[in-house]
């Protein structure tokens, strides 16, 4: 009996937990000022949150193809994942105008365009290499990031998960058609105003960007839903966070794939 009450007073907790993280967020993103971070349990309750922020504000009642952002996390993690809400979604050349930045963080991405319907009974079964080969195009992508904490990119991991990994606006490049490539050689150049550019090459975390895809493709499908065709997933940056400030031309380019750019 004492162990029965033990479990429903920590899945009590838990669900006040979550709720009080998603009410957070919601409340941060309508007024456009950060708030404080909630102390979350584990990943799980980090995806509750994403998932009863979404239902709040209604960003998905379409079942139709979305935009995800996918990448490594520390451990225990390992890899993340969030779905991003169209208002934020833009084709390059883009200008962000008065949209309602706290922070205006710099990351240079390669973005991946699945060509086929993914069920679930797939997704179980695929290897990095069987993923890659459902992507059809590919396109250069930059990922404003903000925070709804006022911790910012600082804030616990878990809290960083639940606020779609620090996500505030991406913008998306023309589309080129996907065919592996050496990625170690891939060069990545990112301008910012008039600084001079920073430049890597092959720099991402897990040296090829369609090795997270696996993993995406498990998780959107976790709880028996398909992945659309069609739909996009940006996989992580080239060049970590860099700073940007209001007013700020930004301009990445993958040569040999493409170039996306963004005023701030």
């Amino acid at each position: 009996m004492a162990n029965t009450l033990s479990a429903a007073a920590d899945s009590a907790g838990r669900a006040r937990d979550i709720s009080a993280a998603a009410n957070a967020i919601v409340e941060a993103r309508r007024s456009a000022h950060p708030v404080a971070a909630v102390p979350l349990p584990d990943a799980d309750a980090s995806y509750a949150v994403q998932d009863e922020v979404a239902r709040v504000l209604r960003w998905f009642d379409d079942e139709g193809p979305g935009t995800w952002k996918t990448g490594v996390a520390p451990a225990p993690l390992q890899r993340a994942h969030s779905r991003l809400p169209a208002p934020g979604i833009w084709r390059s050349p883009a200008v962000a105008g008065n949209w309602p930045f706290t922070l205006r963080g710099i990351e240079a991405e390669v973005a991946l365009r699945i060509a086929q319907d993914v069920p679930a009974t797939l997704a179980a079964r695929l290897g990095d290499a069987q993923a890659a080969a459902l992507v059809d195009a590919m396109c250069v992508s930059i990922e404003i990031v903000d925070s709804r904490w006022t911790e910012g990119t600082r804030a616990p991991l878990l809290d960083v998960v639940a606020d779609l990994q620090s996500h505030g606006a991406l913008v998306l490049g023309d589309w080129v058609p996907f065919a592996p490539r050496d990625w170690s050689t891939q060069l990545c150049l990112v301008r910012i105003g008039q600084r001079p550019p920073v430049e890597r090459r092959g720099s991402h975390a897990l040296g090829d960007p369609a090795r997270l895809l696996a993993d995406w493709m498990r998780h959107v499908t976790r709880n028996g839903h398909t992945l659309p065709a069609g739909t996009v997933v940006t996989t992580g940056s080239w060049v970590g966070i860099l700073d940007a400030a209001a007013g700020d031309g930004v301009a990445a380019e993958f040569p040999g794939i493409g170039a996306a750019r963004v005023q701030l």
